[in-house]
């Protein structure tokens, strides 16, 4: 199950809300592989796909992939807010990582 804290379930309920569309769900994507491994990425969506995976979590819909849920089984997706900017930060602790090409990786 993968969780959305309160604070990114308050700040994807605003930005659904600003939209005027609280029916689309939040798609989870694979954006790349670096380094410190899988990369994913956010976006509204209001379209699934035979092959998807939808769960909810903090009154936020998710969808994604069956091949992204077996890899993203437990993991969270949280808000943060810092004096480098602020913006969306997904945990997924069986992601792995650390291939060791770029030498900072440890």
């Amino acid at each position: 199950m993968i969780e959305v804290t309160d604070k990114a379930a308050a700040e994807l309920k605003a930005l659904l809300e600003q939209e005027g569309k609280p029916e689309l769900a939040l798609r989870i994507f694979v954006a790349g592989v670096a380094c410190s491994g899988i990369q994913y990425g956010l976006a509204f969506d209001d379209e699934q796909k035979e092959d998807d995976i939808t769960m909810e979590s903090n009154g936020i819909k998710l969808v994604m992939a069956k091949e992204i849920e077996r890899g993203f089984s437990e993991g969270s997706i949280d808000f943060i807010e810092d004096e480098n900017g602020k913006g969306f930060l997904i945990r997924n602790p069986s992601a792995g990582g650390g291939c060791g090409t770029c030498g900072g990786c440890h």
